[in-house]
């Protein structure tokens, strides 16, 4: 528990949403992502799903307090995963890591019901663009299915906790990507997260 590393592949690898030590750029094998709805939350996240052929960027960051509590709450509706063997990093040693994954059974397709927030996608992507640049945006977008889920514009007003405000050219690189990749852009409810998330199925 000493040396335990967890691996973010979504909006922590934008390092203005926390405050994690010992984070460096990394890459997993086995494992690309996709957006995921989930009972157990209002709107669309991320998710890691297996993939043999697949390798996504993200960073690896020092388990805070040698402690998985916070994390594990910061990431309710996630299994934890031992991936160690997987990951390429520049670390000289082999510490213990994992990664966040929604189990199989428990989500489902990105719905009206459940959009993806574009306060999310903004800090994803600023977050890629910021460590890897434009390359690291256009993989980030390759590796990541689901893109025909509709995302609900909150930029004016974000639903996201850990929005972050982004420069005009951010703003149009993730306008610009959106389009690209067939995204379905629809208005803001703002009662999205006073909905009780339904039982589990």
């Amino acid at each position: 528990m000493d040396d335990a590393f967890f691996f973010g592949y979504g909006s922590l690898v934008n390092r203005a949403t926390h405050g994690f030590e010992n984070a460096h750029r990394a890459s997993v094998r086995g494992w690309r992502r996709a957006w995921r709805g989930t009972p157990q939350r209002a709107v669309a996240f991320l998710t890691a799903v297996p993939d043999p052929a697949a390798r996504i960027d993200g960073l690896i960051a020092a388990v805070p307090g040698h402690s998985w509590a916070a994390l594990d709450q910061r990431e309710h509706a996630y299994d934890r995963v031992h991936v160690s063997d997987d990951v390429h990093h520049p670390l000289p040693h082999r510490p213990q890591i994992a990664i966040y994954a929604i189990p199989d059974g428990a989500h489902h397709a990105p719905s009206d019901d459940h959009p993806i927030l574009l306060s999310y996608v903004d800090v994803v992507m600023q977050g890629y663009f910021n460590e890897f640049g434009a390359e690291g945006v256009a993989a980030f977008l390759a590796t990541t299915d689901g893109w025909a889920s509709p995302v609900m514009d909150d930029r004016a007003d974000p639903v996201y906790p850990r929005h972050q405000a982004l420069a005009p050219a951010e703003r149009k690189m993730v306008d610009d990507a959106l389009e690209q990749v067939g995204a379905r852009r629809i208005p803001l409810d703002p009662t999205i997260l006073t909905r009780r998330p339904e039982a589990a199925r």
